[in-house]
């Protein structure tokens, strides 16, 4: 019997997950994006772009699709989708499973601020003007327009549109992995005096907080949000692992058999 995952995606284990999981027969997989980035690298798996009009939708979907097994792999900074995730799995039965790759933790050398969100993080550049690296989504950055008396070095998978109210500002286009060398010298070539950042986590894109440390630049980092209570794993490897070892028959109930 062939059982069907539905992978909400946007990461690149969420990429790599749907990869393992295709290679098994009795699985059909498909991905699912959120639309956001223009330009999404290749993800190998059938895929489906877009929102399902929240947790009614995704519901709906789920019950449409006869969908096994529901699998959480977006951004750790995702609250409303995987909220929305949590509650269509509940409403349908599906059960459901999350990928979330640990945060990052200060070590010796870091400077951090920690803060809740990212108004909070305008606020923690202070009045005087700095020039500022926003390594956030380009959804994120309009917040520090309320701060206009920093130079700001916007970067961004796609073009931030419209720019920024702001008197100054460079945008770079760039989508990772960034390696600590080339980061170290974007600071610099900059002269970056604090980082904002989103504790992301993972190795692509953790070399603009090693970078900081070797420089002695503050770092103004965004605490992750609160995510539903549900099964998760912290790589592919573990999650694979877990379906393995429940078995897919014995974890996934066919969809038929619960009504759906």
């Amino acid at each position: 019997m062939t059982h069907r995952i539905l992978i909400l995606g946007g990461t690149t284990e969420a990429r790599q997950l749907a990869g393992k999981l295709a290679a098994c027969a009795d699985l059909s997989v498909t991905l699912s994006l959120a639309g956001r980035t223009e330009s999404p690298v290749a993800q190998g798996v059938p895929v489906r772009s877009g929102g399902f009009g929240g947790a009614d939708g995704l519901a709906v979907h789920l019950r449409e699709t006869g969908t096994d097994l529901l699998i959480d792999a977006t951004h750790p900074y995702a609250a409303q989708i995987s909220a929305n995730a949590a509650q269509a799995a509940r409403a349908t039965g599906v059960p459901i499973l999350a990928l979330r790759r640990p945060g990052w933790a200060p070590v010796e050398g870091d400077r951090w601020t920690p803060v809740d969100t990212v108004g909070d993080a305008v606020r923690a550049l202070g009045p005087a003007p700095r020039r500022v690296f926003l390594a956030l989504g380009r959804q994120e950055v309009v917040a520090f327009e309320a701060a206009p008396q920093h130079h700001y070095l916007v970067r961004s998978v796609d073009p931030v549109e419209p720019k920024l109210t702001v008197p100054d500002a460079d945008y770079l286009l760039a989508r990772g992995p960034f390696g600590k060398a080339d980061e170290r010298a974007l600071l610099e070539k900059h002269h970056i005096d604090v980082v904002v950042s989103k504790n992301s986590g993972g190795e692509a894109t953790y070399g603009k907080i090693a970078a900081a440390r070797a420089l002695g630049i503050d770092v103004i980092m965004v605490r992750r949000p609160m995510l539903p209570d549900v099964p998760s794993a912290e790589t592919v490897e573990a999650l694979g692992a877990l379906i393995d070892q429940l078995g897919a028959d014995h974890f996934v109930e066919p969809a038929a058999e619960r009504g759906v």
